[in-house]
């Protein structure tokens, strides 16, 4: 009885209580995520390079 109950009430709150985003507001955070995760790439690629060639020039290779 209990399993049901708690069941049923996910499920009002998953429909009536919470706040779903908008199709506008998803695709938003979706671009933002997205050029955020290409910034720290590029970063990232852009730093291991500069270690790349400080060991290069370290070592001489």
């Amino acid at each position: 009885m209990k399993l049901t109950k708690d069941i049923k009430e996910s499920y009002d709150e998953l429909v009536y209580k919470v706040s779903w985003p908008t199709q506008k507001q998803l695709i938003n955070s979706s671009v933002l995520v997205l050029i955020a995760s290409i910034i720290i790439a590029v970063f990232i690629w852009a730093v291991d390079k500069i270690f790349e060639l400080l060991m290069q020039f370290i070592y001489g290779l």
